[in-house]
C-alpha cells in the first residue's frame, strides 16, 4: 500500500495546480475535469438468469452514464461479492483494492452502480479519500445537466432535493454543528442539520407550488390540442435507442440527437402528414433506463403524461444492442407503472416496435429481422440515421390509425360549409351524393377526431 498523502498526489498530477483539499481532507476540483472510476458491485449468484443483465453489461451501461457528463473516465471495475457489508457495501479486501487503485490512478470521484445508504457513502469516502456517489445521484446529475425547460429544471431540482433530504441524517459531520438562536432563522441550540433540513423542506414546498402552475399551463395546452382533430403518436424507448434521431428524420426537425444516454429530457412535439392525408402529432419523450430512481419517475410524471394520452405508441428499440430484449422489458415495466396498457392486437394502446439501428446489424441478423417484419406487420426494421425503413414505419402508423376508423353515412346541408370542409380535410370520403336536403357523404374517420369535431358542431 502507498503511504503518499493527498497533497503529494495532487502535486504530481498533470493538472495538479487546479486541485486542493476540502474540509474533510478530500481532493476537490477547482476547475479541472474530475477523474472518475465506475464500480459495479454485485453479489455472486444473483447475476444473470432469464432477461437479466450480466455484470459486464451493467458496468458498460454505468460507464455510459458517467460519460454523459463532463468528466474524465478513468475506467470501470466489476466487484463480485459473497455478501453485502452493511458498513461499506463491499468487504474489507475489496475496499483495500479499491483504495489502492484510487491512489495509483488519482481518482477524484467513484461512481457505485448500486444504491448506497448515506452511512455507506460516508464511510466509503472516509476510506478512499475520494468523493463517492451512487447510481441515483449520477442519474440526477445527468438530468440536471440536460433539462432545458423551466418545468424540466424544476422537476430535476425537486427530485434532487428529495434525494438529499434523506441523506442529511448521519451523512456529513459538518452538519452536526450547532448554530445561534438569534432572529427567526432558528431557535437556541438548533443544529445545522435541522436548519438545512428546514431549508430543503421550504424549497421543496416552493418548487411544488411552481410546478402546480406549470401543470395548469400544460393542461391548458393539452386541452387546446385535444380540440385539434389530430391523433397523438408518442415515441418511447430505452435511452440512446435513437428516438430523437428518428423524430428528426420523420419531422425534419433539429432536436438534439447525440450518441449519449439521456440526450433528450424535455418533450418535443411536431405535426406529421401521413400517406392517407391524415395529420398526426408526433411526440419525442425522455428515454427510460433500468432502475430509474423513483423520485424521478414521480417528478417526470407530468412530462410522461403525453404517453398516457397517445393514440399509438412507437417503441423505438436498438436492434443492434445485445440487451435489446431486456431493454424492451424495462420500458414496458415503466409504462405499466405509469398506467399505460400496451397491446399488439387487442384492447389498449396500439404499439409499433421500431427496430432501429438495423444498419449496424450483420447481413444475417438483418435478414432475420426483415423476415420477422413479414410475419408481424407491427415490427419494422429501420435506420433512423440513414432513413431506410422510415417510410414503412409511417405507413404502419397510418395503417394502425386507419384500423381504428369508423365508417359513417351523413347528410350534410348545402349551407354547412364548415362540416363539408372538415370532412374533406380530415376524413376519407368513400362516396358523396347530392340530395334534396344536402350531400350524403359516406366516409371513414378517426373516431376520436370525429367525436371532438361533432362536439363542437
Amino acid at each position: 500500500m502507498s503511504d503518499r498523502t493527498d497533497e503529494d498526489r495532487a502535486a504530481d498530477r498533470p493538472d495538479g495546480a487546479g486541485w486542493s483539499t476540502d474540509e474533510l481532507g478530500y481532493l476537490q476540483d477547482d476547475g479541472a475535469r474530475q477523474r472518475v472510476l465506475v464500480v459495479h458491485p454485485y453479489v455472486r449468484g444473483r447475476e444473470g438468469g432469464l432477461l437479466k443483465r450480466t455484470p459486464e453489461a451493467r458496468l458498460e451501461e454505468a460507464m455510459g452514464l458517467a460519460e454523459a457528463i463532463d468528466i474524465d473516465l478513468v475506467g470501470g471495475e466489476i466487484v463480485p461479492l459473497r455478501s453485502l457489508t452493511p458498513k461499506t457495501y463491499i468487504g474489507e479486501g475489496r475496499l483495500d483494492d479499491l483504495k489502492e487503485r484510487v491512489r495509483e490512478e488519482h481518482v477524484d470521484l467513484i461512481v457505485f452502480d448500486c444504491e448506497l445508504s448515506p452511512g455507506q457513502q460516508r464511510n466509503l469516502e472516509r476510506e478512499t479519500k475520494a468523493k463517492v456517489i451512487d447510481r441515483t445521484a449520477l442519474i440526477l446529475e445527468i438530468f440536471g445537466a440536460r433539462a432545458s425547460t423551466k418545468e424540466g429544471e424544476l422537476q430535476v431540482e425537486l427530485a434532487h432535493l428529495e434525494y438529499q433530504k434523506s441523506r442529511l441524517v448521519r451523512s456529513w459531520t459538518h452538519l452536526e454543528r450547532q448554530r445561534g438562536g438569534s432572529g427567526f432563522m432558528g431557535g437556541p441550540g438548533e443544529t445545522q442539520i435541522e436548519a438545512d433540513r428546514r431549508i430543503i423542506a421550504d424549497r421543496i414546498t416552493r418548487i411544488k407550488r411552481s410546478l402546480e402552475q406549470v401543470t395548469r399551463t400544460r393542461n391548458l395546452h393539452r386541452a387546446r390540442r385535444q380540440k385539434a382533430p389530430y391523433p397523438i403518436v408518442a415515441l418511447v424507448g430505452y435511452t440512446n435507442a435513437g428516438k430523437s434521431t428518428l423524430f428528426n428524420q420523420l419531422t425534419r426537425a433539429e432536436v438534439l440527437a447525440e450518441d449519449m444516454l439521456f440526450a433528450t429530457l424535455d418533450p418535443t412535439m411536431r405535426a406529421v402528414l401521413l400517406p392517407s392525408g391524415k395529420k398526426i402529432i408526433l411526440s419525442d419523450t425522455v428515454g427510460f433506463i433500468s432502475e430509474l430512481p423513483t423520485t424521478l419517475v414521480a417528478a417526470f410524471r407530468a412530462t410522461l403524461e403525453e404517453v398516457l394520452e397517445a393514440d399509438v405508441i412507437v417503441h423505438v428499440r436498438d436492434a443492434s444492442h445485445h440487451d435489446t430484449d431486456i431493454q424492451k422489458q424495462d420500458v414496458e415495466l415503466v409504462l405499466a407503472d405509469l398506467g399505460v396498457e400496451l397491446t399488439h392486437d387487442g384492447e389498449g394502446t396500439p404499439v409499433i416496435e421500431a427496430m432501429n439501428k438495423a444498419d449496424l446489424l450483420s447481413d444475417e441478423a438483418r435478414t432475420a429481422l426483415l423476415n420477422t417484419d413479414l410475419r408481424q406487420e407491427r415490427m419494422i426494421a429501420l435506420s433512423a440515421l440513414t432513413g431506410d425503413g422510415c417510410d414503412r414505419l409511417v405507413s404502419a402508423i397510418d395503417t394502425v390509425l386507419s384500423q381504428q376508423d369508423q365508417t359513417i353515412e351523413l347528410t350534410v346541408p348545402y349551407a354547412d360549409g364548415v362540416t363539408q370542409s372538415w370532412l374533406h380535410a380530415n376524413a376519407r370520403i368513400l362516396s358523396s351524393e347530392a340530395g334534396d336536403e344536402g350531400i350524403l357523404y359516406r366516409f371513414t374517420v378517426d373516431p376520436v377526431a370525429w367525436a371532438k369535431f361533432s362536439h363542437r358542431r
